[in-house]
């Protein structure tokens, strides 16, 4: 994965448990620590949108149009 380098700044506390974090060999170093915690936020954020559209979804309009479209076909086999 190709990489940039940026410059952030973090307050004492927050870069003292970073630190702590490299030290007990949970992360190779800062960087690497810095990448997952941005990933990781990211992530949550590609959840929460999605779980934020699926809110907005009302749930009888949406079986309503399943079950148009599922008028004329025949019935599925029971299992």
């Amino acid at each position: 994965m190709a990489t940039e380098k940026i410059a952030i700044t973090v307050d004492k506390t927050t870069l003292a448990e970073v630190d702590r974090c490299v030290k007990d060999g949970r992360f190779p170093n800062r960087s690497r620590a810095v990448q997952f915690a941005l990933a990781d936020m990211l992530a949550r954020q590609k959840r929460r949108r999605l779980i934020d559209q699926l809110r907005k979804l009302d749930r009888a309009e949406e079986q309503a149009l399943a079950d148009e479209q599922l008028k004329g076909e025949p019935p599925w086999p029971e299992y």
